[in-house]
Protein backbone atom coordinates (compact mmCIF):
# COMPACT_ATOMS: atom_id res chain seq x y z
CA UNK A 1 0.00 0.00 0.00
CA UNK A 2 1.36 3.20 -0.71
CA UNK A 3 0.91 6.06 1.10
CA UNK A 4 0.53 9.77 -0.29
CA UNK A 5 2.42 12.35 2.15
CA UNK A 6 1.58 16.16 2.41
CA UNK A 7 4.08 18.24 3.85
CA UNK A 8 4.16 21.88 4.60
CA UNK A 9 6.75 23.83 4.81
CA UNK A 10 7.03 27.03 7.09
CA UNK A 11 9.96 29.42 7.52
CA UNK A 12 10.01 29.88 11.19
CA UNK A 13 12.56 32.39 12.82
CA UNK A 14 14.51 31.40 15.40
CA UNK A 15 15.53 35.14 16.55
CA UNK A 16 13.38 38.32 17.69
CA UNK A 17 15.63 40.69 15.41
CA UNK A 18 16.26 40.45 11.40
CA UNK A 19 18.17 42.59 9.30
CA UNK A 20 16.01 43.47 6.36
CA UNK A 21 18.02 45.09 4.34
CA UNK A 22 21.74 47.59 4.16
CA UNK A 23 21.44 50.76 2.52
CA UNK A 24 24.22 53.97 2.55
CA UNK A 25 21.34 55.53 4.68
CA UNK A 26 19.94 53.22 6.96
CA UNK A 27 20.39 49.33 8.09
CA UNK A 28 16.59 48.34 8.56
CA UNK A 29 16.16 46.17 11.67
CA UNK A 30 12.99 44.40 11.63
CA UNK A 31 10.57 47.46 11.02
CA UNK A 32 12.78 49.77 12.83
CA UNK A 33 15.49 51.86 10.56
CA UNK A 34 18.59 52.63 12.16
CA UNK A 35 20.36 55.65 10.57
CA UNK A 36 23.66 55.69 12.36
CA UNK A 37 25.74 52.57 13.12
CA UNK A 38 24.97 50.08 16.02
CA UNK A 39 25.37 47.33 17.57
CA UNK A 40 22.75 44.36 18.22
CA UNK A 41 22.24 40.19 19.44
CA UNK A 42 19.59 38.47 17.77
CA UNK A 43 17.42 39.45 20.96
CA UNK A 44 17.86 43.67 21.11
CA UNK A 45 19.95 47.00 19.32
CA UNK A 46 21.92 47.37 22.50
CA UNK A 47 22.55 50.85 20.97
CA UNK A 48 24.25 53.01 18.92
CA UNK A 49 28.12 52.56 18.17
CA UNK A 50 30.20 55.61 17.72
CA UNK A 51 31.90 56.64 14.54
CA UNK A 52 35.50 55.62 15.68
CA UNK A 53 37.14 54.66 12.71
CA UNK A 54 37.79 51.32 12.58
CA UNK A 55 41.80 51.52 12.51
CA UNK A 56 41.24 53.31 16.09
CA UNK A 57 39.40 50.13 17.75
CA UNK A 58 40.43 49.05 20.92
CA UNK A 59 38.96 45.89 22.59
CA UNK A 60 37.95 48.53 25.31
CA UNK A 61 35.41 50.10 23.15
CA UNK A 62 33.29 46.63 23.21
CA UNK A 63 32.36 46.44 26.89
CA UNK A 64 29.16 46.54 25.97
CA UNK A 65 29.77 43.46 24.03
CA UNK A 66 31.71 41.56 25.97
CA UNK A 67 28.70 41.98 28.44
CA UNK A 68 26.10 40.35 25.96
CA UNK A 69 28.48 36.91 26.19
CA UNK A 70 28.38 36.18 22.49
CA UNK A 71 30.38 33.48 21.21
CA UNK A 72 31.01 35.03 17.92
CA UNK A 73 30.92 38.73 17.26
CA UNK A 74 30.88 40.25 13.26
CA UNK A 75 32.31 43.75 12.59
CA UNK A 76 30.23 45.37 9.40
CA UNK A 77 32.75 48.13 8.50
CA UNK A 78 30.48 49.63 6.09
CA UNK A 79 30.49 49.38 2.48
CA UNK A 80 33.73 47.75 1.98
CA UNK A 81 36.22 45.63 4.24
CA UNK A 82 38.44 47.41 6.50
CA UNK A 83 40.69 45.40 8.94
CA UNK A 84 40.69 46.67 12.70
CA UNK A 85 43.79 46.40 14.15
CA UNK A 86 46.05 43.36 14.92
CA UNK A 87 45.76 43.71 18.65
CA UNK A 88 42.05 43.71 18.34
CA UNK A 89 42.03 40.80 16.99
CA UNK A 90 44.36 39.24 19.69
CA UNK A 91 42.13 40.29 22.39
CA UNK A 92 39.42 38.43 21.08
CA UNK A 93 41.39 35.69 20.95
CA UNK A 94 42.15 35.93 24.54
CA UNK A 95 38.99 36.06 25.68
CA UNK A 96 37.65 33.09 23.79
CA UNK A 97 35.75 34.58 21.44
CA UNK A 98 35.49 34.53 17.80
CA UNK A 99 35.78 37.83 15.62
CA UNK A 100 34.83 37.84 11.98
CA UNK A 101 35.48 40.97 9.35
CA UNK A 102 33.31 42.01 6.72
CA UNK A 103 31.78 44.81 4.67
CA UNK A 104 28.36 46.08 6.53
CA UNK A 105 26.33 44.03 3.79
CA UNK A 106 28.09 40.62 4.08
CA UNK A 107 27.99 41.04 8.16
CA UNK A 108 24.24 41.68 7.93
CA UNK A 109 23.93 38.12 5.83
CA UNK A 110 25.92 36.10 8.28
CA UNK A 111 24.08 37.39 11.21
CA UNK A 112 20.94 36.38 10.33
CA UNK A 113 22.15 32.75 9.44
CA UNK A 114 23.81 32.61 12.32
CA UNK A 115 21.07 33.92 14.51
CA UNK A 116 18.69 31.47 13.10
CA UNK A 117 21.02 28.55 13.64
CA UNK A 118 20.30 30.22 17.64
CA UNK A 119 24.01 30.71 17.98
CA UNK A 120 25.24 33.58 20.66
CA UNK A 121 25.98 36.10 18.24
CA UNK A 122 26.32 39.56 18.26
CA UNK A 123 27.19 42.53 15.78
CA UNK A 124 28.87 45.77 15.13
CA UNK A 125 27.31 47.20 11.92
CA UNK A 126 29.06 50.03 11.08
CA UNK A 127 26.37 52.52 8.02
Amino acid sequence: MVREASLKFTRELSARLVIRSVSDAAILVNHDEHATSIVLTPDEVLGNWPETPVADLVAADFEMVFAAEPEIVLLGTGASNIFPPRELTFAFARKRIGFEVMDTAAAARTFNVLANEGRKIAAVLYL
